[in-house]
């Protein structure tokens, strides 16, 4: 006679949720450690940005999306657009062990879904190593421009 333990079943995962942010960003302002945090540990081009530099990233982005499983912020990304022209994606990141579940796919979906966004001719944005994911989504690598930097101290 075996006297085995039945084991207790493993929770269920909570899912995850996006948030596309009204003009203030309430619920990331009062995050911006999280958000700092996400941005630290999943970037490697957001880096080192203080509270004040985020909120003032948040105030001066039309589109905002975040994803969070439970309290906890997994996913970000955001958008500024003249509503007419041109649009830009800026600073998509997603938590490593959220990737390759179509989260990012959701986040960028949702930001090219918003009005100011989808009202745009063009939608631009730049990639260091993304350039497949991106292609998935329907966007293409532009070798007719050029990309310029002007460096300050910010």
């Amino acid at each position: 006679m075996s006297t085995t333990t039945p084991r207790p079943e493993a929770p269920a995962a909570v899912p995850v949720r996006l948030v596309r942010h009204g003009v203030l960003c309430l619920r990331l302002r009062w995050r911006l450690a999280a958000l700092g945090a996400l941005l630290d540990g999943h970037s490697f081009w957001a880096t080192g940005r203080q509270r004040s530099q985020l909120g003032r990233m948040l105030r001066g982005s039309q589109v905002v999306v975040s994803a969070w499983q439970g309290s906890t912020l997994v996913g970000f990304g955001r958008a500024t657009s003249d509503g007419v022209f041109r649009a830009v994606l800026w600073d998509v990141v997603v938590a490593e062990n959220h990737q390759g579940q179509g989260l990012g796919r959701r986040i960028v979906e949702e930001l090219l879904a918003s009005r100011p966004v989808a009202a745009a001719e063009r939608v631009y944005l730049m990639t260091t190593t993304g350039e497949g994911f991106y292609e998935k989504l329907g966007f293409s690598r532009v070798d007719s421009q050029r990309l310029m930097l002007k460096q300050t101290s910010g």
